[in-house]
């Protein structure tokens, strides 16, 4: 039933490019001789397309809520897996080295005298 949905909507939205490229840009229709009344005028032809965009539109956004709404049926575990559930946990994580500091930059700070009086000269690149 996807697999045919899917394909039905590309159709549709193949046919939805083709039905718009053929309008113009003025707005106008097909703009093919025949008689000056009828379907094949230039009005009509504007009608037709005109109708056929809004129905292909609305058919290609009923697909898609349709298949978006069968992707989630279809692919939905009907079973919860406990099979995880028996596992050991794994190693604690790694507590903090120390309380957090406020300023990240205060441990920095204090380092900056203790090398200036070990004789370490090097100045910082960034600034």
């Amino acid at each position: 039933m996807f697999t045919f949905l899917l394909i039905l909507q590309s159709l549709v939205a193949a046919s939805m490019v083709a039905v718009i490229l053929m309008q113009r840009s003025e707005g106008g229709g097909l703009g093919v001789g025949g008689s000056p009344s009828g379907l094949m005028s230039a009005r009509g032809a504007a009608d037709f397309l005109t109708r056929a965009t809004a129905i292909l539109a609305v058919l290609f956004v009923i697909l898609s809520i349709a298949l978006a709404g069968l992707a989630t049926m279809e692919r939905a575990p009907m079973k919860i897996d406990p099979s995880l559930s028996r596992q050991q946990p794994g190693p604690a994580p790694l507590a903090p080295a120390g309380p957090p500091v406020a300023d990240p930059l205060a441990g920095a700070a204090a380092q900056a005298p203790a090398n200036a009086a070990a004789g370490n000269t090097a100045v910082p690149l960034a600034q």
